[in-house]
């Protein structure tokens, strides 16, 4: 009997010393969670025996359990580096559209060939579908999909509409807008351009010219005249405005002498149609002539300014929003537009709650996916499976999905790795004790062998 309590000293020994070899070996694994030998005494009785002096069998090993506690985080410079800060675990997919998921805190991720994100074996981050505003669609265990980051993002958009607004000097010069030339700056008072974008997402810059026009003045109004130009062709209005010009100074519209916002180049004889803007005495913006400016298709300008391919029923509707008159310097304060092109991948986020953001060159920012985190009612219960990865068992319960920051879940922090929460220092303390404890039951059993032999020796 004393050998076999002896031997289960040195086994329950040999098990604490491999679980806290296991845990040294671990110290800079990432998403390791450090384990711990639990033992149990072996105690045999019956209804006849004497339990007052009853000895025990021996030790025996009832579980190595996990510790799930959080490690240290450790920053990096990687975006895709993701730990959890609190509660819950990422799920991973061993193939694209399986089921078969496991649950990792090792969040050192990076984006495969086909741009999806995987861990270093090669297992897919799984995460919830979002909509167009980031906003998660479903946040179900069964409907998540690999997260993958597209290097383009999606179809270019031709531009339908610019937005300006900006301060016109009313003390500027009057000039003749029949004498315009975009070559010659002394031919207009200002000018301010913004890249547009054709159907094939081709860039071009569309140029707004700005002129205050002779005689332009009168009672309570006054006059700008506006021309517009794609790549230096001039780009006509499809209705030409009209300025009043007040030719016999009795500050009062001549509308016998109205002329069109028309003006050819004395040069190479090109002719530009534009708009007509009107400001009132206090400087404030009234009206456009004509009220909707839509330039004509560019594709059926004298020189055609689309490349090939291109949609050339495309037109431009110039939006002015609220633009000034004011004695103060030419200003833009906002140009804008709606057309995109094709963009490349320049930059790829993730918030604290899981969002992940892909931004391109285009300047468009899309949103893809929210990490999916899970939880257990007991973490203890769960598989291990490898590579700082467990499954879900009976003892630890299903997987809980959830997104971060939200209810029992932690938050996602980018660019940063949970450290092992292994305590070096815990741990070596504890192989010496183990190592003791393991001298000690080995010297038990030597004694027992002694008497044993001393047994055997008397005659």
């Amino acid at each position: 009997m004393s050998f076999n309590i002896a031997l289960s000293g040195i086994a329950a020994a040999q098990k604490d010393l491999n679980t806290t070899a296991n845990n040294i070996a671990n110290v800079n694994t990432i998403g390791f969670k450090e384990s711990r030998a639990e033992f149990a005494d072996v105690y045999a009785n019956s209804i006849f025996s004497n339990g007052k002096t009853a000895v025990g069998g021996g030790v025996t090993t009832t579980q190595v359990a996990q510790q799930f506690h959080q490690g240290s985080l450790q920053f990096t410079s990687n975006s895709l580096d993701l730990a959890i800060s609190g509660g819950g675990f990422f799920v991973t997919s061993s193939e694209l559209g399986t089921q078969d998921q496991s649950y990792t805190r090792a969040g050192a991720f990076k984006v495969d060939s086909e741009n999806y994100m995987v861990d270093s074996a090669g297992n897919f981050l799984q995460g919830f579908p979002v909509d167009k505003e980031g906003n998660s669609t479903s946040v179900s265990l069964t409907t998540t999909q690999p997260i993958k980051i597209p290097d383009t993002a999606g179809s270019p958009v031709k531009s339908a509409s610019i937005g300006i607004q900006m301060n016109l000097n009313v003390g500027e010069s009057a000039l003749d807008p029949a004498n315009f030339d975009p070559a010659d700056s002394d031919t207009f008072n200002n000018s301010t351009s913004v890249t547009i974008y054709d159907s094939l997402g081709e860039s071009h810059i569309m140029t707004s010219y700005f002129i205050k026009p002779l005689n332009a003045s009168y009672t309570n109004e006054s006059n700008w005249v506006a021309f517009y130009a794609v790549d230096g062709e001039p780009v006509n209005v499809d209705t030409a405005g009209v300025y009043d010009v007040d030719a016999d100074g009795d500050g009062i519209g001549d509308t016998s002498f109205a002329g069109r916002a028309e003006a050819t180049n004395p040069k190479d004889g090109t002719v530009w149609a534009g708009s007509v803007l009107k400001f009132n005495s206090v400087g404030a913006y009234t009206t456009s002539n004509p009220t909707t400016i839509n330039t004509e298709a560019l594709g059926s300008t004298g020189a055609n300014v689309l490349g090939p391919g291109a949609d050339g029923t495309q037109s431009i509707e110039v939006n002015f929003n609220n633009p000034t008159q004011y004695a103060s310097p030419f200003e833009v304060t906002e140009l804008t537009q709606d057309g995109i092109t094709v963009g490349r991948l320049t930059n790829v986020g993730i918030g604290s709650d899981g969002l992940v953001t892909a931004s391109y060159s285009n300047g468009s920012t899309v949103p893809l996916a929210r990490v999916a985190l899970v939880r257990f009612a007991n973490e203890q219960g769960l598989t291990q499976v490898g590579n700082t990865s467990w499954k879900a068992s009976l003892d630890s319960g299903p997987a809980l999905a959830g997104e971060a920051n939200s209810g029992t879940f932690g938050s996602v922090r980018s660019s940063a790795l949970e450290q092992s929460n292994v305590d070096l220092t815990t741990e070596l303390v504890d192989l010496i004790s183990a190592q003791r404890n393991f001298q000690a039951n080995s010297r038990t059993l030597e004694v027992n062998n002694t008497l044993n032999q001393t047994i055997l020796q008397i005659r």
